[in-house]
């Protein structure tokens, strides 16, 4: 299902609904949109505060927020409805504590505060060096190289034999909500998909407004109420690398590890198995059988 969103300085999909408001972002707030989404996810017990019998929210209220990190209410409700975007480091630091942001989290709160110019979506390119697409025709294991939206821009035979789905044109996190076969190949759809859409709004950063990006979240809010819950959640992940387990149709069940290596603006994606595992045989016979069908 592909559904073409045009991008502008109002997003709306069938019906005029709001895209933003469907993802859970307000496009013109998003440090806003981030404190309550975080506040909403802390329960009073995790933050020492007796809920009360008459409560109504499941998360931190906007006064308890305020008195935790030490501000007053009217300046967090200023900060949270987008009247004040340039709190100082100090105050942010006092949020992050309140809030149980870690490390990743932290800079990214930091980086929404950070002053930046009104521009309007456009579109930016981005281009596979000649030196990328050799280095992928000579490593012997399942690679492939991807944007910063996760689309898959260049890719061996080994990672299509892989995966259908790692072939040029298709984009990661689209084919993992929205095509059943990736979510039957992956042993662990659900983590898996959680890690990707932290990971997408980690990676974005600064590039929201770009067209391509505005484009797929509008469509991945209309089609994937997976996607809509998740987003509204405003996690944020560093998916650099680390090891899945997948459910390959011929050789069977694999276990590999992944590396996200930096290539300029784009990243080298590479899936590859521990020497001697079951594992690390399966995949010499898929290149084996890539090999006999070239």
């Amino acid at each position: 299902m592909r559904i073409r969103v045009v991008a502008g300085p109002l997003l709306r999909g069938a019906a005029g609904t709001n895209l933003g408001v469907m993802s859970g972002d307000d496009p013109t707030n998003r440090l806003g949109a981030y404190l309550k989404a975080r506040r909403d996810l802390i329960s009073p017990e995790q933050a020492g505060i007796q809920p009360g019998i008459r409560r109504r929210v499941s998360g931190l209220r906007r006064e308890e927020v305020a008195l935790l990190a030490g501000i007053s209410a009217d300046y967090y409700l200023r900060l949270e409805r987008g009247r004040d975007s340039n709190p100082s480091p100090q105050v942010l630091d006092a949020l992050a504590r309140v809030l149980q942001l870690d490390d990743v989290e932290r800079r990214y709160l930091t980086d929404l505060a950070a002053p930046r110019p009104r521009t309007r979506p456009r579109r930016r390119s981005e281009h596979v060096p000649a030196r990328l697409h050799h280095l992928l025709a000579a490593i012997g294991v399942p690679a492939f190289v991807e944007g910063r939206a996760f689309d898959v821009l260049a890719a061996n035979p080994l990672a299509t034999a892989l995966s259908p789905r790692l072939r040029v044109g298709e984009n990661r996190l689209r084919s993992l909500l929205l095509d059943p076969e990736e979510r039957a190949f992956h042993a662990d759809w659900e983590r898996s998909v959680a890690g990707f859409v932290a990971a997408f709004r980690q990676n974005i950063g600064e590039y929201g407004d770009d067209a391509r990006i505005v484009e797929l979240v509008g469509e991945l809010s209309l089609a994937s109420a997976r996607f809509r819950t998740l987003w509204a959640r405003h996690d944020v992940r560093e998916l650099q690398g680390g090891s899945m387990t997948v459910r390959h149709p011929i050789v069977g069940e694999l276990t590999l590890h992944r590396d996200k290596l930096p290539a300029g603006n784009l990243l080298l994606v590479l899936y590859y198995a521990d020497e001697g595992s079951d594992s690390a045989e399966k995949l010499r016979l898929l290149t084996s059988l890539t090999t006999a069908a070239t």
